[in-house]
């Protein structure tokens, strides 16, 4: 399996729990939902930032690096969860919180450290995701 994201090119973004918003950015920029799995590892969590430092889907054809465009990441365990059978999924794909947190924390530091301007949702927490989605543009990528 794979890290996973799913990447929305936003003109505003923001995450809030229990009311107070922990998370927002202006755009245009990126939210993406980051879904870790068992076998992912930090050299995983580095490309994954560096692909969407460089994910050329703003406008002209830019990149978050090109316009220094803000990120928002938020943690999404459900972006492993397999409804193939029956009604109910199963989440048994994603990687459990102490093995998820820190590569999700490793996302945004690698981009931190390749100079994004970085937001982040609150991990396991309840969390309300509000979005203007730009284009309407939508992409996974998995890594």
């Amino acid at each position: 399996m794979v890290m996973r994201a799913v990447v929305q090119r936003v003109s505003q973004a923001s995450v809030s729990v229990d009311g107070r918003i922990v998370g927002e950015i202006e755009g245009p920029g990126l939210l993406v939902l980051v879904g870790v799995t068992h076998d992912d590892d930090p050299g995983k969590a580095r490309r994954l930032a560096a692909k969407l430092w460089g994910l050329r889907i703003l406008k002209d054809e830019k990149s978050c690096s090109d316009v220094n465009a803000p990120l928002l990441v938020v943690s999404q365990f459900t972006l492993y969860g397999d409804a193939r059978k029956g009604r109910r999924p199963t989440w048994t794909a994603a990687a459990p919180g102490p093995v998820a947190e820190p590569l999700v924390d490793a996302v945004v530091h690698e981009l931190r450290a390749l100079g994004a301007k970085v937001e982040t949702g609150e991990f396991g927490a309840d969390m309300q995701v509000a979005l203007v989605n730009d284009g309407p543009i939508t992409l996974v990528v998995d890594m």
